[in-house]
């Protein structure tokens, strides 16, 4: 059967895509952000999956107020780079698996979870960005990818407790896929951030780093955290914090923490990065 063996979370700030296509990648500025994911892009070439389950968040790129799904899937076997207003960024285009984001889609529709099913769908930065600090620009992605777009954008977006349960679903359909796959789970954005209004700039470590400790050791707090707390305390786009426990609900109970980094500032935002190994 399919198994999911890792999660990985990383913030997705558009500012890292522009140094990295700009070749500004050694300036003193940007050069211990993306030297903080040297460890992992070493641990993920040892270990690399088949397929990445990637949570993110559309930037209006896909989807507008004319259309909002709380929970997406991308089920198409190519995925386009968007244009977000100054061209499609210089990357790959995304390969997915349509078998198995097709089960996923129909394990979790009769699990109770109403998805979406996209069958095109161009990606943004809030994708991509993690697959540059993960990979750098390799002439195709080494995995194949699964898009699952998740709405912290318009409000009301889901509880961090409906995204837990999204990803124990998640879990379950891909432990009955009959094909032999290494699956990971990767849930993006945040962490604290604010980036509009008197409060613009707005970082609060301390939220931060009780946030990682607790995506480990006890997601159970994380999971009763409501929306007013994500942004009374760390900015209106922290809630994009919630697509991280859709990562934690697909990893089990019980994990490993086997790298962190945390940056402060990356453009005006703090930068976290996590990764897990389920141990049961």
């Amino acid at each position: 059967m399919a198994r999911i063996t890792a999660g990985v979370t990383s913030s997705h700030v558009p500012a890292i895509a522009a140094a990295w296509d700009q070749g500004r990648a050694d300036d003193d500025y940007w050069r211990p952000i993306f030297a903080g994911f040297d460890w992992s892009k070493k641990w993920i070439a040892r270990n690399m999956p088949d397929v990445v389950i990637l949570v993110y968040n559309d930037h209006a790129s896909a989807f507008s107020l004319e259309l909002i799904p709380t929970f997406a899937i991308g089920c198409a076997d190519r995925f386009e780079i968007a244009d977000e207003g100054y061209g499609p960024r210089p990357v790959p285009p995304v390969e997915g698996h349509a078998d198995l984001a097709w089960h996923i889609a129909q394990s979790t529709i009769l699990d109770e979870f109403d998805m979406t099913i996209i069958n095109k769908l161009d990606v943004d930065h809030g994708l991509t960005v993690p697959l540059t600090l993960m990979f750098g620009q390799p002439e195709a992605w080494p995995t194949r990818i699964i898009p699952v777009p998740v709405n912290v954008v318009q409000y009301p977006p889901p509880t961090g407790n409906r995204c837990y349960l999204l990803g124990q679903a998640i879990r379950r359909a891909v432990e009955s896929f009959p094909e032999n796959l290494n699956v990971h789970v990767w849930g993006t954005g945040g962490m604290s951030h604010q980036l509009q209004g008197p409060r613009a700039g707005l970082i609060n470590t301390e939220f931060d780093t009780a946030f990682l400790d607790r995506l480990t050791t006890n997601p159970e707090a994380l999971r009763k955290l409501p929306h007013v707390e994500y942004v009374r305390e760390a900015g209106s786009e922290a809630i994009e914090l919630v697509m991280w426990l859709v990562m934690r609900g697909a990893l089990g109970e019980h994990v490993r923490e086997l790298y962190r980094f945390y940056h402060v500032p990356t453009s005006n935002t703090a930068l976290g990065h996590i990764v897990l190994e389920p141990t049961s």
